[in-house]
């Protein structure tokens, strides 16, 4: 029995994929602004004074980076209640997309930590001393000089990072949520597994679709840094 390649059923399906998209974004968005927190704090863990912050940023950065998402997801999912309720906190009432958001913040975390930090580096350490001789505290010239700065710096990076999220939020599927990758899952079962690969070939292309974006996001926001740095120059 032959495979019949029916490319209307792309056209077709699309729109039930959307359906799911908002779901999508929103984990993604949500795992990036949280994952950015954390990452901040380990890279000033990584880069402060205290040895002890930094042996426990340095090891949760390698074991994070050293596990797969999807075994991290699990531990999430699975281990993350069996430890509260020992406290007496009961959260198996929690929505399943709560588990995805922390798994994947936590994720994000340790790799945006370690963009943030070398770029934080990267800025040269004279802006910070002229911020001091004018009269800033510390303070005021990591936020308003060497921050700024650091940023357009890893810019390009976290664009990548951003990129990489969205595709590993593919994988909240295999714990119930129906994000992208989980609609057409539903699709796929309520259909007997007839015209998956039209049906995978639409996810394809909306991921794509969005990858596509976040680049000229990152592209725009790129020009715009540079143009702000050329404008203070001037």
């Amino acid at each position: 029995m032959g495979i019949t390649f029916n490319p209307e059923y792309i056209v077709k399906v699309f729109p039930k994929l959307l359906e799911a998209l908002p779901l999508t974004l929103l984990i993604v968005i949500l795992s990036l602004a949280f994952g950015l927190l954390l990452a901040l704090l380990l890279a000033a863990a990584k880069l402060g004074s205290s040895r002890i912050l930094r042996i426990l940023a340095t090891w949760y950065i390698s074991f994070i980076r050293g596990t797969p998402p999807l075994v991290q997801l699990f531990l999430v999912f699975y281990g993350l209640p069996q430890v509260l309720k020992g406290i007496g906190i009961d959260i198996n009432s929690w929505d399943k997309v709560v588990f995805a958001i922390i798994t994947f913040s936590l994720n994000g975390a340790a790799f945006l930590s370690e963009i943030m930090r070398s770029a934080y580096q990267a800025v040269d350490r004279g802006q910070q001393e002229a911020a001091f001789s004018v009269g800033m505290t510390p303070f005021q010239a990591f936020r308003r000089v060497m921050l700024p700065q650091a940023f357009a710096i890893a810019l390009p990076n976290l664009g990548n990072s951003a990129i990489s999220l969205l595709k590993e939020t593919s994988l909240a599927f295999t714990i119930g949520v129906v994000d992208v990758m989980g609609r057409a899952q539903v699709i796929s079962i309520r259909s007997n597994g007839v015209n998956q690969l039209e049906l995978f070939i639409a996810v394809a292309l909306l991921y794509w679709a969005l990858c596509f974006i976040i680049e000229k996001a990152v592209a725009l926001l790129e020009r715009a840094f540079k143009k702000g740095h050329k404008g203070v120059a001037g």
